[in-house]
């Protein structure tokens, strides 16, 4: 069965961060990921993995300020070497936290800026990061969003990720594929997972409306772990949801798998 990941930007919030680790073993999490650990010095984070047995499943490249609305910086003309200098800090974090793989927020378009030229910016920041993570043996993962969460999102379907994949032509980059947004966006959700399954490394779920567990929403959860399962999937599934209620109260359709190596994100 598919390993789950528990998101701790979302899950366990009625913690502080660091004591969300405890929460997610606790509930038989076996991994973790989250926004980024940059808040906390890596040993710290690293010691809360150890105590717990956690796998440290993802986090994100720096993606500039998120208290004020940013959400990534790498389409961004003007932050090309803030986005350089963030993979090397990345890379630390990830090397100090046993982390193989971190995704690349594409970032919100300037409002009437040429995409070509967005585009270009991203697709050169793309292949310096995923050359300078495949020397440390770390995966670059790239993650299509819905632009109703997001509005002006840069990176929004799959075939947009996959043409960039292609353009870069890099062996070292992939697609996080977010059932959530993707539901949104294009839909036909089993069928692109099984048409690309080689060129995506991680999957997130949230059911559609309100971005809660699943099985409160039009997701036919329990039919896609057995396609992704039937597939061969070998990567982490990551929860990457709002509870509904508490987090606790909201954990029933994961106790069917826990025990089973799944990863709390």
């Amino acid at each position: 069965m598919p390993r789950f990941s528990a998101n701790l930007s979302m899950l366990f919030g009625e913690h502080e961060f660091l004591d969300r680790f405890d929460a997610a073993a606790r509930a038989g999490f076996k991994g973790v990921e989250y926004i980024g650990p940059y808040d906390h010095a890596p040993y710290v984070v690293a010691a809360r993995l150890k105590k717990n047995g956690l796998t440290q499943v993802l986090f994100n490249l720096p993606a500039g300020d998120w208290a004020k609305g940013e959400r990534g910086i790498a389409v961004l003309p003007d932050r090309v070497p803030e986005f350089r200098q963030s993979v090397a800090k990345a890379i630390s974090y990830a090397q100090a936290l046993g982390c193989e793989q971190v995704n690349c927020l594409a970032g919100i378009a300037p409002q009437g800026a040429d995409r070509t030229v967005l585009e270009n910016v991203f697709a050169d920041n793309l292949a310096f990061a995923a050359e300078k993570l495949e020397q440390a043996g770390i995966r670059l993962l790239i993650e299509p969003i819905n632009t109703r969460d997001i509005p002006g999102f840069f990176l929004n379907y799959t075939d947009q990720a996959l043409a960039l994949i292609d353009r870069i032509g890099s062996k070292n980059l992939f697609v996080q594929y977010d059932i959530y947004h993707m539901q949104i966006m294009e839909g036909d959700l089993a069928r692109t997972i099984q048409a690309n399954l080689g060129r995506i490394a991680h999957i997130q779920l949230a059911d559609n409306p309100g971005r809660h567990e699943p099985g409160t929403g039009e997701i036919n959860y329990p039919f896609l772990y057995e396609h992704i399962d039937r597939l061969g999937y070998s990567g982490w599934i990551g929860a990457e949801y709002k509870p509904k209620g508490g987090t606790e109260a909201g954990l029933g359709w994961f106790r069917q798998f826990a025990g089973q190596g799944s990863a709390a994100a």
